[in-house]
């Protein structure tokens, strides 16, 4: 009953601050002490068209706050923006917010992840049709790899690495109306692939503030982790008790799965291209194993007492060919289209 007062306590505590959509709202972690502050690092050029940069951030895990590396990854779909997470001190602890897809770029904090995320809004480029088109002057870009989907437009950046807000030390923004209002929109919650990325990442034991004392050796990388490409460092994280102070506490819940609507931005000239179709890749076919035909036991008549008579002899039956093999229909290709 206590652990339950508590919960309901923290959750009521919650609800009063600047947070996503309060349909976002559920219970899980408060921390005790405040994430280190956000590293500087150098922010790789994307792999290919239509990637979306997600910068990293400070998780917690059971070894404490681990650092979970800036990636390039792809959009659930053309026209979706990505919200960053972040930390926010409920009054009884550190809360973390997660981030989310939409149309726009929400509210996160004021926090400068870098990368073109300098606190509010993002600098590093913009979608134009089903096209993702990337700003130079904030983007690491390698014009052969992207085409022509680029443009120049420099962006003041803050100095500050707070990593949170509110409570002893923490930023003290607050959304403009039009965040507030997009905070009861619908959101798309973060991939499967944005999800393992940060999974592996809690799993090495170098990315632990405990372990690099805030500066990551690795805090950006090209591709997201999946447990075929982790770090060549990589090392299992122990699990020892964490130094913070665990209270209840809450994350933001997963965003509504809704499908959202292609946005479209005026920008400056750059030239579009649509990103190819996806070739769809049929089934393996399937076929019918073929009947082995058994010709039936050769028949013969006894010989006749008086004169013999040729003997009587069956033929073996027709063979019995199997039926044509059933080929399974094409299917689509059932990985998620890429961009």
């Amino acid at each position: 009953m206590l652990r339950y007062f508590a919960v309901m306590i923290a959750a009521l505590a919650i609800m009063a601050l600047p947070l996503s959509a309060g349909a976002q709202i559920s219970v899980g972690i408060s921390i005790g002490t405040a994430p280190p502050p956000i590293p500087v690092y150098y922010q790789p050029g994307p792999p290919g068209q239509n990637y979306v940069w997600e910068p990293g951030y400070w998780a917690w895990g059971p070894g404490g706050y681990y650092w979970v590396p800036g990636t390039w990854v792809y959009a659930p779909q053309y026209g979706l923006y990505w919200t960053p997470g972040y930390w926010n001190w409920t009054g009884a602890g550190f809360a973390f917010v997660s981030g989310y897809w939409g149309p726009q770029v929400g509210y996160y904090g004021g926090i400068n992840y870098g990368g073109g995320y300098y606190g509010n809004g993002y600098a590093g480029g913009y979608w134009r049709h089903n096209a993702f088109v990337y700003n130079t002057a904030v983007t690491n870009v390698n014009r052969n790899v992207v085409g022509g989907n680029v443009y120049s437009r420099a962006y003041s950046r803050p100095s500050t690495q707070t990593s949170y807000v509110g409570g002893n030390g923490g930023l003290h923004t607050r959304p403009t109306a039009s965040q507030t209002s997009y905070m009861h929109a619908r959101h798309v919650a973060p991939t499967s692939v944005q999800v393992q990325h940060a999974q592996i990442a809690s799993q090495n034991h170098a990315y632990y503030a405990s372990v690099n004392h805030g500066r990551p050796a690795t805090a950006a990388v090209t591709h997201a982790y999946t447990p075929a490409t982790r770090p060549a460092s990589f090392s299992h994280a122990a699990a020892p008790a964490a130094a913070a102070r665990p209270a209840a506490a809450m994350h933001a819940a997963p965003a509504n799965r809704a499908p959202m609507a292609t946005v479209h931005h005026a920008a400056p000239a750059a030239v579009s291209h649509v990103a190819p179709a996806a070739a769809a890749r049929p089934a393996p076919a399937y076929h019918a194993p073929a009947a082995a035909a058994r010709p039936a036991p050769a028949y013969h008549a006894p010989a006749a007492a008086a004169r013999p008579a040729p003997a009587m002899q069956q033929h073996a039956a027709p063979v019995q060919h199997a039926a044509p093999a059933q080929h399974a229909a094409p299917q689509g290709d059932d990985k998620k289209k890429q961009p």
